[in-house]
């Protein structure tokens, strides 16, 4: 999209950067809240009634009510789950509205390299949390992807993203039917080959699937199936092809569960949640193995202060001796056992000695 910082989108939305593609930062000048802006296009193939070729005008109106209400069905209150504020049409664009507290999204962070287990499990633990809300209110996501995850500020994980998700499937149904190829071809070209979106099968069971996939993501920096193409993905999904989830270390029995083609045998996100806490109760300390790889990476190579140059004969870090000398050298310091004889012996010498004087005077 074209747009310019102060731009004013839907007359209430007031953006802060640049635009990116399909995406863009502002302030909702109603609440003060900062916001973030998806879009979804809305091909002119859109038509209504018996004449297919001609537009229908109120086909995004339709999805825009269609979107506010799972909005407004979505619960508000969990402290994980990113609030969506709303949706409009802007010419050919559906926008969705997402609340965006500061942080910066799990894709970004995935871009410096995997998570240790431990840092995966806790942002896992924040997911399901929302994840369960959203199931308990007859909800399902759909869109549990990593860039619909933001990791905040104070390191906790929310997710969003419901709202564009909702749009892509509504606008994927609308122009290819409720099934069938054409649907398939429709969804292949608005999510493209991202694994998280194409579970066997949809409802709760397929986000708990797709959060088995991102946690494989989230330790080892790549999809568990191939993503050359949305085909490929496909059918590597349908032919149970993926890399064995014993990369995942603590996490390979949970991620081994969630991926199970066979919905009834995935945990809950409840179950999930369960078992993230009992794993992380039981974390080896220190905890943050994050802080503690990044301490061994920080230590020079060198010594700070250098060492004092080896002596001969003598081993580094031993204190030189005031004692005899070693190696069977002489003694400089005489005996205490000898020194009064010698006193006695020299008193005794110089009275022979003034005797002998005094003769030889006299005489």
């Amino acid at each position: 999209m074209r747009g310019d910082p102060g731009q004013l989108m839907a007359g209430r939305y007031r953006l802060t950067d640049r635009p990116e593609l399909l995406r863009a930062f502002a302030v909702d000048e109603r609440t003060g809240e900062s916001v973030l802006l998806r879009a979804v296009e809305l091909p002119a193939l859109l038509t209504g009634g018996q004449e297919p070729d001609e537009p229908d005008p109120g086909h995004g109106d339709r999805l825009v009510r269609r979107v506010a209400a799972v909005g407004s069905a979505a619960p508000a209150w969990h402290p994980r789950l990113l609030r969506g504020v709303g949706a409009f049409v802007d010419g050919e664009l559906l926008w969705t509205v997402d609340e965006r507290p500061a942080g910066r999204t799990l894709a970004e962070l995935l871009t410096a390299g995997p998570l240790p287990p431990y840092r995966a499990a806790e942002l896992a633990a924040d997911l399901t949390g929302a994840l369960r809300a959203l199931h308990e209110a007859g909800l399902s996501h759909g869109n549990v992807t990593a860039e619909s995850v933001l990791v905040c500020e104070d390191g906790a994980a929310m997710l969003g993203g419901l709202l564009a998700g909702v749009a892509q499937e509504a606008l994927a149904e609308d122009l290819g039917g409720p099934g069938g190829r054409r649907r398939y071809e429709v969804r292949a070209t608005l999510v493209g080959p991202v694994t998280e979106r194409w579970p066997l099968d949809g409802g709760p069971a397929g986000d708990c699937w797709a959060l088995g996939a991102l946690l494989q993501r989230m330790v080892t920096g790549r999809s568990p199936y191939p993503e050359v193409g949305v085909p490929e993905l496909v059918t590597a999904v349908r032919d149970g092809r993926r890399e064995p989830s014993v990369v995942c270390g603590p996490l390979a029995p949970l991620v081994e569960r969630l991926l199970q083609p066979d919905p009834t045998l995935r945990p809950t996100a409840q179950a999930v949640r369960g078992e993230l806490a009992a794993l992380l109760a039981g974390a080896p300390e220190p905890a943050d193995e994050e802080r503690t790889a990044r301490e061994v990476e920080l230590k020079p190579e060198a010594p700070l202060v250098p060492l004092r140059p080896r002596r001969r004969g003598r081993s580094d870090g031993v204190a030189p001796e005031s004692g005899p000398a070693r190696g069977g050298g002489r003694s400089s310091r005489t005996s205490p056992a000898l020194l009064g004889p010698l006193l006695v012996g020299g008193v005794f010498l110089l009275l022979v000695l003034g005797i002998v004087a005094v003769v030889l005077f006299a005489g």
